[in-house]
């Protein structure tokens, strides 16, 4: 698994460079976003991986990624009916329970509420790569919670395109993330 998220980090790190045009969203999709605690209770309840995006208010690479990427209805789409999506303010300063486990932000303060503020512990447990946090930041989780892979970087609609399907319908399960991509047909082209 380690590699696997290594070359998922790369593929998102790289994407940053790739973003050279201003993709337009395919049209009128909207993610269906969920707290924690509904995406918990949803996998309970009937199991499906958790795509987590883990944001800042600051964050202008996150906002590009609402306006490029979430907001495309090929993504949005295939998002909601392959995950149970969450949208998670990585400085927030909202308690949050996962796996039963507490998580706050001790730094949290509420005067620096549109800038940079302490980072919220779950960020660290879940988006966490080699000890670095970087924003944005989307989480793959299994139904039962488990971190699958934390992709950093900025991606538009064919970037995030196969990882999407790597997660959504299970192939990591069974294959390697480059193993994958190589028989990957992908349907999603760059405006």
């Amino acid at each position: 698994m380690h590699t696997r998220i290594l070359a998922l980090t790369a593929a998102g790190l790289l994407a940053i460079g790739l973003l050279a045009q201003d993709p337009k969203p395919a049209g009128g999709g909207s993610i269906q976003w969920m707290s924690m605690d509904q995406a918990q209770a949803a996998a309970k309840k009937s199991p499906k991986p958790l795509f987590v995006d883990v944001y800042t208010s600051w964050c202008g690479p996150c906002r590009m990624l609402d306006a490029r990427t979430f907001s495309d209805a090929r993504v949005a789409d295939y998002v909601n009916k392959h995950f149970y999506p969450v949208k998670f303010n990585a400085e927030s300063g909202e308690p949050v329970t996962f796996k039963g486990q507490k998580f706050e932000n001790p730094d949290y303060n509420p005067a620096m509420k549109q800038g940079r503020n302490g980072t919220h512990q779950l960020t660290m447990a879940i988006a966490n790569v080699q000890g670095r946090i970087a924003y944005p930041t989307i989480v793959y989780l299994d139904s039962d919670l488990n971190v699958l892979a934390p992709v950093q970087g900025l991606m538009d609609p064919p970037q995030i395109e196969p990882i999407l399907h790597y997660f959504g319908e299970g192939h990591y399960k069974t294959q390697e993330y480059q193993a994958f991509l190589g028989g990957f047909k992908a349907k999603w082209t760059a405006p």
